[in-house]
C-alpha cells in the first residue's frame, strides 16, 4: 500500500529555544483534563466576590416596602411627596442603594418586611382606595388594629362585597394582579329576572358591550329564588364593572355580587369585615414564596429589642423549626377606624 506523508505542521524551536514549561497542576496536584475547557475555565477564574447591593427604581424600592404599588409611588413621587437625600423627587426615574435616605411624606422608608398576604372580607358600601375624593369610608378606615401598612390586590366595587387580598408588599401585588396569572375569580351573584342557561349562554361565548371586548366566562345557574336568582360566575380578567355590565347586557340587574374566590384563595367562612392571614406554608405552595411564620417573626422583633446593636448581632431564635402547620391561622375581627 502506497504511504503519503503529511507534513508536519508542528511547531519546530529554533537553535538555542528552550523547551516551553508545562503548565503546573492546580493546588492538590490534579491537573485538569484537556477535555474540559469549561471546567478549566472555571478554575482559572479570581474568586467571587460578594456582589454590590443592586440599584433600583426608587417606585420599585417604595412599592417593596409597602407604601403603594409601583404605579401609585410614581405617582406620589410626582406630586413631590417624597424626597431623596433632602432633595424632593419630581420625576420617578431615579435609582438609589441601601446607602440614600428616602422620606415619604416626611417620614424615613421603613425597612421591607418578608411578604405577607390576607385575606379580607370587604363588606358592601366601602371604597377600596386608601383616600376618597367624596369623603367616603373606605377599607382602610375599617380595618383591624395590629396590621402593618397594606395595599389590595385588585379592587371591588363600593357595592360589591367578598373577597379582597391585602398584601404589605407591592412587587407581590402587582404579580398577583398581571394577567399572566391567569387566576380564576369566582362570583356568587344575584340578579334581578329569571336567567335559564341559554340566556346565559353568551356569557361564555365572549361579549362585547359598548364597544368593550369581554373574554368567555364560567357561568352556571344556581336556583331562583323569587323575583331573583342567584348564579355563580367565572373569570380571568377584572375590567370596570364587567359582570354588571355584561349581565346589563343581557336584560339583566344585579343587585347584590360577591367574590368568593381569587385563584388559589376562597371566601370561605370569613365574617364580613374580618381579616385572616394566609399561612406561610400556602405561601410556599401556591406562589413560591419563602416567607416568616409568626413564630419567626417574632423572633426576629425580639431580637431587634434585646439587641439594638444592628442586623449583624446575632438571633437567638434564627434556627428555630417552621411551626407553621401546629399554629392556626388568626382571624382578626374589624373596628371602626384605622386609616393608613
Amino acid at each position: 500500500m502506497a504511504m503519503t506523508n503529511k507534513p508536519d505542521n508542528r511547531p519546530t524551536r529554533g537553535k538555542g529555544e528552550k523547551k516551553a514549561p508545562r503548565a503546573a497542576a492546580p493546588q492538590g496536584g490534579r491537573r485538569e483534563p484537556a477535555s474540559a475547557p469549561t471546567a478549566t475555565a472555571a478554575s482559572e477564574r479570581a474568586p467571587a466576590q460578594p456582589a454590590p447591593a443592586r440599584a433600583e427604581r426608587i417606585a420599585k424600592v417604595l412599592a417593596r416596602a409597602g407604601v403603594a404599588s409601583r404605579r401609585d409611588a410614581e405617582r406620589m413621587i410626582e406630586a413631590g411627596r417624597v424626597t431623596l437625600n433632602g432633595e424632593r423627587l419630581s420625576t420617578p426615574a431615579v435609582t438609589v442603594g441601601p446607602g440614600d435616605a428616602i422620606l415619604v411624606d416626611g417620614r424615613p422608608l421603613a425597612e421591607p418586611e418578608p411578604p405577607r398576604l390576607w385575606r379580607y372580607h370587604k363588606p358592601n358600601g366601602l371604597v377600596t382606595s386608601s383616600r376618597d375624593e367624596k369623603g367616603r369610608d373606605t377599607i382602610f378606615d375599617h380595618l383591624p388594629p395590629g396590621l402593618p401598612r397594606v395595599v389590595t390586590v385588585g379592587r371591588l366595587d363600593l357595592t360589591s362585597e367578598g373577597l379582597l387580598l391585602l398584601t404589605n408588599d407591592g412587587e407581590l401585588k402587582r404579580r398577583l394582579e398581571l394577567p399572566k396569572t391567569a387566576w380564576l375569580r369566582r362570583y356568587r351573584v344575584r340578579l334581578h329576572g329569571r336567567p335559564t342557561e341559554a340566556s346565559l349562554r353568551p356569557l361564555e361565548q365572549g361579549m362585547t358591550v359598548d364597544g368593550e371586548r369581554f373574554q368567555p366566562m364560567m357561568a352556571a345557574l344556581e336556583r331562583q329564588q323569587g323575583a331573583n336568582a342567584w348564579v355563580t360566575l367565572g373569570l380571568k380578567e377584572g375590567k370596570n364593572r364587567e359582570i354588571r355590565r355584561a349581565l346589563e347586557a343581557l336584560g339583566f340587574t344585579v343587585n347584590r355580587l360577591i367574590r368568593i374566590g381569587y385563584g388559589p384563595f376562597r371566601l370561605g367562612e370569613l365574617p364580613p369585615g374580618a381579616v385572616e392571614e394566609v399561612r406561610a406554608a400556602v405561601m410556599r405552595e401556591q406562589l413560591g414564596l419563602e416567607v416568616e411564620t409568626p413564630a419567626a417573626r417574632e423572633r426576629r422583633a425580639r431580637a431587634a429589642r434585646d439587641n439594638p446593636a444592628g442586623p449583624g448581632a446575632p438571633d437567638p431564635g434564627a434556627d428555630g423549626a417552621d411551626d407553621t402547620a401546629a399554629r392556626p391561622s388568626r382571624t382578626t375581627r374589624p373596628r371602626t377606624r384605622n386609616r393608613p
